[in-house]
């Protein structure tokens, strides 16, 4: 019998270990790496091996590495939200945004009641889960697909970036009805002042954090601090009691500590930390929670789950409702407000595809439900499980959508080779200069209504609404003004030329 000491240092191996060798076998399969690491908790959890192995469930240790693993998690999804990039925002982002948001959470409140039987207000909570974009997951899924430094990429980011904050706002609100069966308005109205009061606070926060990064106070406070602090990475430690303290913060305003990690990214931009902090910064909390944090706490989500408890005929008919409510729900909204702001069906298809991939927030969200006793054990299985399917299912819509049009096919298969079929595939992506990229090539904006045929001639018989201009590259802060007249500006190219060219 093992003390409790040695006993969490053995689950964590185990766990980590197994969510790690998962996580790079998926990424290989084309999958992101966090529907492996759920599977390897699935496996190792009650579901599987949990009964033989003893791993039935989170213990109290277990517990406490998770609510650290939800912080690290929210924060790194906090740090991909750039103010100025919301600031100047297209109308379309939000309206995606929101919209992908919104359609899904309102018609699932209204499903998700008569066929789980839940009441009022467990029902808004099993509607949010299901009703969120996840950000980091849409990042890597563009980037395996080659549209990260697209405007179809920059697009989807964005709207992400839109979804995710008004989830999370929403979440903090609706926490404070609890388990009231009917409207409780003063608790409503008592959640939505404390919101913006801890938003409102943030934002102070951030603009005097850039006034004095633009000051020449700042350089003699810089040095100051340089001659005087002697620790090791003292502003590492600095961000840590800022994450630390925005979540007590909100904990303190009776909002879930969630939105205090999440918005405590809003803090920590390239203005206010400035670009070598922040690259300091990035690399070294990135390198903990995608190293660490990250792969334990979708084992941990897995070791939460119970699948055994599904395999009943009423569960796994809800469970396909569900699941097809999910799908449809996120695509079609996806695809029709995409279909609006002038994109065309091919692009559309792959955005509404795109946007019904989840992640980190929500599952975070079903954790905190779980633990505040707002969802049983079951519910959490069920949405848990919806969230990787639908994660697994969108990389493969937006590819199939992608390859029923030839000019995108080519288009992919140049920048993705490992997805050309036949003999003489390749795993890793084309770095040729001369490659166009998606929605970027030479003489033709493949993202645009206007397609040119082989010979570089417009097609007189495509559409003429050009879709939304693009939005300024959260990471440069503005965008390349380089291109023709009448052409989007085209995204900035970091790849070195040819010699000679």
């Amino acid at each position: 019998m093992l003390d409790a000491t040695t006993q969490l240092i053995v689950d964590l191996f185990v766990l980590l270990a197994a969510a790690v060798l998962a996580g790079e076998i998926s990424v290989h399969l084309g999958q992101a790496a966090l529907v492996g690491q759920l599977i390897a908790g699935v496996v190792l959890g009650p579901t599987l091996l949990g009964p033989f192995f003893g791993l039935t469930g989170l213990t109290a240790a277990l517990t406490a590495v998770q609510t650290l693993a939800v912080i690290f998690v929210l924060f790194l999804a906090g740090l991909e939200v750039v103010p100025t990039t919301i600031y100047r925002m297209e109308f379309g982002n939000l309206v995606l945004g929101i919209g992908a948001f919104a359609v899904p959470f309102t018609l699932g409140a209204l499903l998700v009641g008569p066929v789980l039987g839940l009441g009022y207000p467990t029902n808004l909570y099993v509607a949010l889960t299901l009703s969120i974009t996840a950000l980091p997951v849409m990042s890597i899924m563009l980037d395996e697909l080659g549209l990260g430094r697209t405007r179809l990429g920059t697009w989807l980011l964005n709207a992400a970036l839109v979804n995710e904050l008004t989830a999370v706002s929403v979440f903090a609100v609706l926490l404070r009805l609890g388990t009231t069966p009917f409207a409780n308005v003063t608790a409503v109205l008592t959640g939505v002042v404390s919101l913006a009061l801890f938003i409102a606070t943030m934002l102070t926060i951030h603009q005097g954090l850039n006034l004095l990064r633009s000051s020449r106070l700042w350089d003699r406070l810089a040095k100051g601090f340089a001659k005087t602090w002697r620790s090791k990475q003292g502003e590492f430690a600095l961000l840590m009691v800022l994450v630390v303290g925005a979540t007590l913060y909100s904990q303190f305003l009776g909002l879930t500590y969630v939105v205090g990690a999440f918005y405590a990214g809003l803090l920590v931009t390239r203005e206010s930390a400035g670009k070598e902090a922040h690259r300091s910064i990035s690399q070294i909390f990135g390198a903990m929670s995608w190293g660490f944090f990250i792969p334990l706490f979708f084992a941990l989500i897995g070791v939460n789950m119970n699948l055994q408890q599904l395999a009943t005929p009423t569960l796994v008919v809800s469970f396909a409702i569900l699941l097809g409510f999910a799908a449809i729900s996120k695509i079609g909204s996806g695809f029709s407000i995409a279909t609006l702001f002038g994109w065309k069906r091919t692009d559309a298809l792959t955005i509404g595809h795109l946007v019904n991939s989840r992640g980190a927030v929500e599952l975070a969200m079903a954790v905190i439900l779980l633990d505040a006793g707002l969802i049983t054990i079951r519910i959490f299985t069920l949405v848990a499980a919806i969230g990787l399917v639908t994660t697994i299912l969108a990389p493969i819509g937006a590819t199939q959508a992608i390859l029923r049009d030839p000019e995108r096919r080519d288009a992919l298969y140049r920048r993705v080779p490992s997805l050309r079929p036949g003999p003489g595939r390749r795993r890793y992506r084309s770095v040729d200069p001369e490659e166009a990229l998606w929605g970027w090539s030479p003489g033709s904006i493949l993202v645009e209504d206007t397609r040119a045929s082989a010979s570089g001639v417009p097609n007189p018989s495509a559409g003429s609404t050009p879709p939304p201009q693009p939005t300024p590259d959260p990471a440069s802060g503005s965008a390349e003004s380089a291109a023709p007249a009448g052409l989007p500006p085209l995204p900035r190219d970091r790849r070195k030329p040819r010699p000679g060219k």
